[in-house]
């Protein structure tokens, strides 16, 4: 029997399965592109503030401070799913961030200002990386509620002279304005016979 031929034992997912529903491939987007984008955003309006925007230009500055935090944060990102992934734990789990904080900080500080960057950097990045992912997790329930509620609609008060209408009020609002547009229509015609 053929390498090709083989089933699946009980309990087993055929490889087409397992590559598909790797851990990587399941959450890629929320774990690493969208923090990256949103770093690049932040870093952007970092740029529109800063103290070097009147000599070096605004947009350049903004360009530069947005590539750079876009670095960091994917590079920050994709050590952390790296991590997570090698020692199989919870996404949510802060070791994660503390171990790819400390590699990233080590790489990036490494490659900007030698070892004594590798070492002050590796600090940083793992303090501060860890910081913002415990900060994540603690504001996920908060954030969570705020999108519930926006997703229920906002509802507005009774006095608002804005309402949404119920399927028998839009029903009745519907034939008001059938019969007054019949009412004006033939107001129009006795204006024109007379």
């Amino acid at each position: 029997m053929a390498s090709s031929d083989k089933k699946p034992r009980e309990g087993e997912t055929p490889q087409s399965q397992t590559a598909s529903s790797s851990p990587f491939t399941e959450d890629w987007k929320a774990h690493i592109l969208i923090p990256t984008v949103v770093a690049g955003i932040v870093g952007g309006g970092i740029g529109l503030v800063s103290k070097y925007r009147k000599v070096h230009g605004i947009a350049n500055i903004s360009q530069t401070y947005a590539t750079n935090l876009a670095i960091v944060a994917g590079c920050y990102c994709g050590a952390r799913e790296f991590v997570r992934i090698t020692r199989k734990s919870e996404p949510d789990d802060l070791l994660n961030s503390a171990i790819a904080g400390f590699g990233t900080g080590a790489l990036l500080g490494r490659l900007q200002g030698g070892q004594r960057g590798a070492v002050r950097y590796s600090v940083i990045f793992a303090f501060v990386g860890t910081t913002v992912d415990y900060a994540t997790l603690r504001l996920k329930p908060v954030f969570r509620s705020f999108r519930e509620k926006i997703d229920h609609g906002l509802k507005f008060p009774e006095w608002s002279p804005i309402q949404i209408l119920d399927e028998e009020a839009l029903a009745a609002k519907r034939a008001r304005e059938q019969q007054l547009y019949a009412q004006r229509g033939l107001g129009k015609l006795n204006k024109e016979e007379s």
